[in-house]
């Protein structure tokens, strides 16, 4: 058995893709990668050099979650963790070291985000609560829309120096144990792009703790596409939607228990 597993999914975008898969090529772990590719045309001959990757081009776009659900059944039998990774990742040598060795301490967790930054080495608040439709709204228009409702959200109180458990963690980077990606079926095949990482780490955290660990480093492009192209505003708008139909609008009781639950843990821990 493999001691890790990753997936990333390919839309137009090799060289980029290239350029993590070398960096993946130097972790110090026994390891295979898997490289989904939606890409309007094969991308094969980028990646035919490198060691221990499986490329499959899917011929469609397929979406995020779905392509990465084609990894995460064939990693099903093969690994014992799991690296979701965004295409605009990159990280220095040891840092997966590191997450790995924190969770074969920890066996109590199931999924990972370590510290994410900015290329420029600022931090990404990427730790968020549960959403409500008000926070959607609050964070794509602005608090004019939203004046005088006040929101947790974003967590405006942890410091991101602690190991936390969080429930609603960045799709960018998600380390798993692969045993509980495959029990929770991986990513809801309803979710084209966004959302799909709140709707899994909502259910891991309920299933097996998604918690923040501060000690590793990733850094994130983090472009924020939906801020900059209409078409995928509209996906994201979408995705909201098929979230909150899912789990409920207004009325989440699931929601505010674990939502003041991770309130609670950091004004005890700081």
């Amino acid at each position: 058995m493999k001691e890790l597993t990753a997936s990333i999914v390919l839309y137009n975008n090799p060289e980029e893709v290239k350029e993590l898969v070398e960096l993946f090529q130097g972790v110090e772990l026994n390891k295979f990668l898997y490289l989904i590719d939606n890409s309007e045309k094969t991308n094969k001959d980028h990646f035919v050099s490198f060691e221990n990757v499986d490329y499959q081009f899917t011929g469609k776009n397929l979406g995020y979650g779905k392509g990465h659900n084609l990894a995460i059944e064939k990693a099903r039998n093969l690994s014992k963790y799991h690296i979701i990774l965004n295409p605009d990742i990159s990280f220095e040598k040891g840092e997966i070291e590191k997450i790995y060795r924190f969770m074969e301490e920890n066996s109590q967790y199931g999924h990972v985000m370590p510290r994410i930054i900015y290329p420029d080495g600022e931090l990404q608040k990427l730790c968020k609560l549960l959403p409500t439709p008000m926070d959607m709204i609050r964070r794509r228009f602005g608090r004019r829309l939203t004046s005088g409702i006040e929101s947790n959200y974003e967590l405006p109180e942890f410091k991101y120096n602690k190991v936390m458990e969080i429930p609603n963690l960045s799709g960018c980077f998600m380390f798993f144990r692969t045993s509980v990606l495959v029990e929770l079926g991986g990513f809801d095949p309803r979710f084209f792009m966004y959302f799909e990482d709140v709707d899994l780490t909502r259910r891991s955290f309920n299933k097996s703790k998604s918690i923040f660990y501060p000690e590793a480093t990733i850094i994130h492009k983090f472009r924020k596409e939906s801020y900059k192209s209409k078409k995928m505003l509209y996906i994201h708008s979408k995705s909201a939607i098929q979230y909150f139909n899912k789990w409920g609008w207004f009325f989440d009781k699931e929601r505010k228990r674990i939502n003041n639950l991770v309130l609670e843990q950091i004004k005890t821990k700081g």
